[in-house]
């Protein structure tokens, strides 16, 4: 195995900073690489060198082999890290890199090649008599073949990608008369995402843990598992809170599923690190998931309670030397907990967001820890997947890490896209999470309505009033439009009362009267209240300390548009904006036969033409965004009367993509 001393990471945002600070630290050189929706992003700018390989597209930059060999080549780079996601489980990328001489860090191409492919996966985890959960995973794969199987399987039943993952191309089946619509979308999403719709069929288990042993290996031909990570908390099969040690694990059932991943890790001869995910029953049986061939998301959360490096591991085991430690050395102290910070309207079915942040402050403390590749003026693309940063808190025991975690989401400042802080907020203090009993159910049982947005308080209103206030009688000073002798102290604004109007729901408004009374002293009157704010600090990077009504708050804020304004108090945030700063034609909204994009994203299909007859809920067109597919749907009865969009292009957030002539 060739030594090296330089390591280029293929990946980017925060699993790229992650892996160059650990490389830096063991006195690699590091290399960066970027599209040009990168261009200046953190992880860019942590590398000793960086390269930018495309355009944003993945496809045309992360995604394509020969532009990261390339890069390599270019850099003189002994290593390659992939990150997880792109090329992570790329079998044909980690041989490339085989037949160039390049250390590709992760497991060999055959082994990935083995678990790639969850069809085939499952074969050889069944021969190698490690649980597995009854389902079909043949070569047929005709929709023949596909529907007897479901048939014999019977439902509740799961359609998944057989070369995916991440939620995915993966379809949960009630009733079998669903069964054919459930192919055809899992096949589709499968092919637009992986390239491959091949599909397996398992029952679905609707209440269970997910639960995943982390796995470790040499070339030498030592395995140990590094303990347990319960990963149940998901939204559309994908991850949001990871927490080491399972709430439900005990000794006994820790070795033996310990030991069922690490004969599954011994059985296709696999060096590095990997995770082999597992279903636990609520009768403590377990059954294989599927292997993750690299380094997962939420293996933060088993560094916290090992105290191992393990992105340090891999680059040891990566230049040939055998494993620091045996199974016996392997001991967990305390809970970690780790949630993902995604960009997403949670309120929206968790739809993903993008935008430029424009006010980032992430927590810190004892315990905490947070990876992310965020900066503020950075944009979240698009073009990747919604995951923007990770937020993980430790604790000698489970209860103080929740109470540490709680704290951490508390005081972090997210401004800019919309991020489902707030509703891993809600998951950390609900009781069912306290008592450590959720399964993959949690959030179809808590949240049976689903996600909510929250409503400011009229607290919170009256401190965007007075933000809005201040930012006004600065500006108006700055271009001296009224007189200087008016705008400067208080004694010519104290009679004058200032009305603003901001919208609480569809059919609710909240009317703030500000008046100044002295410095920094305003008085704020709703129809339901009566608050005093005093400004006692003020700095130029968007906080504040304010007493209101004679508590002391930390204030913070940030402009975020046309009257508009978005700030954060005793761990609430909103975005406020003033309807009075908009004329009457500015509030003239279009129709509502107006389909427009959600979200920046690729046009896969568009399923109506000029002319035919929509009723609401049906289908539109396709949209491809941050991974995902998303469904446009109509909201009217009526008839198409404009299509702006075909397959295969791109519409903009809030372009208009289609108008239907309501009937």
């Amino acid at each position: 195995m060739p030594q090296f001393d330089s390591v280029l990471v293929a990946n980017r945002g925060e699993i790229a900073v992650r892996v160059i600070r650990s490389a830096k630290a063991q006195g690699y050189r590091t290399i960066a690489v970027y599209s040009e929706a990168d261009a200046g992003a953190p992880h860019v700018l942590l590398a000793d060198e960086a390269v930018l390989i495309g355009p944003a597209p993945v496809r045309e930059s992360y995604l394509d082999p020969e532009r990261i060999l390339a890069a390599a080549a270019a850099t003189r780079a002994g290593a390659i890290h992939p990150g997880y996601g792109f090329l992570s489980e790329n079998a044909a990328f980690a041989r490339a890199c085989e037949d160039t001489g390049i250390v590709f860090i992760g497991p060999s191409a055959s082994a990935i090649e083995l678990m790639g492919n969850k069809a085939a996966a499952k074969r050889l985890m069944l021969a190698a008599e490690v649980p597995c959960i009854p389902g079909y995973q043949d070569e047929d794969q005709s929709d023949t073949a596909l529907m007897e199987a479901a048939q014999q399987i019977g439902t509740p039943l799961m359609v998944k990608a057989a070369a995916g993952g991440g939620g995915r191309g993966m379809r949960l089946v009630l009733d079998p008369v669903d069964l054919p619509a459930a192919l055809a979308a899992a096949r589709s999403e499968a092919e637009n995402a992986f390239g491959s719709g091949e599909l397996i069929l398992e029952k679905a288990l609707l209440q269970p843990r997910h639960v995943e042993i982390q796995v470790f290996s040499d070339s030498h031909g030592n395995h140990v598992h590094l303990g347990e990570r319960d990963c149940s908390i998901q939204r559309r099969h994908q991850k949001v809170v990871e927490e080491s040690p399972c709430p439900v694990m005990t000794p006994e059932l820790r070795v033996a599923m310990g030991e069922a991943a690490v004969n599954a890790a011994r059985s296709i001869d696999y060096c590095g690190a990997g995770t082999v995910e597992f279903l636990l029953d609520v009768d403590y049986q377990f059954y294989f998931l599927e292997m993750n061939t690299r380094l997962q998301v939420e293996h933060l959360v088993t560094e916290m309670v090992t105290g191992l490096d393990l992105v340090a591991l891999q680059l040891q085991v990566a230049q040939g030397y055998p494993l620091p430690l045996s199974q016996g050395d392997v001991a967990l102290h305390g809970h970690a907990l780790e949630v993902r910070l995604y960009a997403e309207d949670t309120a929206k079915d968790f739809l993903p967001a993008s935008g430029t942040v424009c006010r980032w402050r992430p927590p810190h403390g004892e315990g905490i820890r947070v990876d992310h590749g965020l900066a503020e003026g950075h944009e979240v693309s698009p073009f990747y997947d919604p995951m923007i940063a990770k937020i993980i808190a430790w604790g000698e025991d489970r209860a103080t890490a929740c109470r540490r975690l709680q704290r951490a989401l508390q005081t972090t400042v997210l401004f800019g896209p919309a991020s489902n802080r707030q509703f891993l907020l809600d998951v950390v203090a609900n009781e069912a999470f306290r008592a450590g009993t959720a399964t993959t159910a949690f959030i179809a049982e808590q949240f049976p309505q689903g996600v909510q947005a929250p409503v400011p308080q009229l607290v919170q209103y009256c401190c965007g009033a007075v933000l809005q206030y201040r930012d006004s009688v600065a500006a108006s000073e700055r271009l001296r439009v009224v007189a200087e002798t008016a705008l400067r102290g208080w004694s010519g604004l104290r009679d004058i009362s200032v009305h603003y109007r901001y919208r609480k729901t569809e059919d609710e408004c909240v009317d703030v009267h500000v008046q100044q009374v002295g410095p920094g002293d305003y008085h704020c009157s709703t129809d339901a209240s009566h608050h005093r704010l005093q400004w006692l600090d003020d700095d130029q990077a968007g906080t504040a300390q304010v007493l209101v009504d004679g508590v002391t708050h930390r204030l913070c804020h940030a402009p975020a548009g046309r009257g508009a304004i978005s700030l954060q108090l005793g761990g609430a945030a909103c975005e406020l904006v003033n309807e009075l700063a908009f004329t009457r034609g500015d509030q003239a909204a279009a129709g509502s036969g107006i389909v427009k994009a959600p979200m920046h994203g690729n046009v896969l299909s568009v399923l109506v033409t000029v002319g035919d007859r929509v009723s609401p809920g049906q289908e539109l067109l396709v949209m491809e965004a941050m991974k995902m597919e998303h469904r446009l749907l109509a909201q009217v009865s009526g008839e198409v009367s404009a299509v702006h969009v075909q397959a295969g292009t791109q519409a903009a957030a809030g372009a208009i993509v289609l108008e239907i002539n309501e009937a």
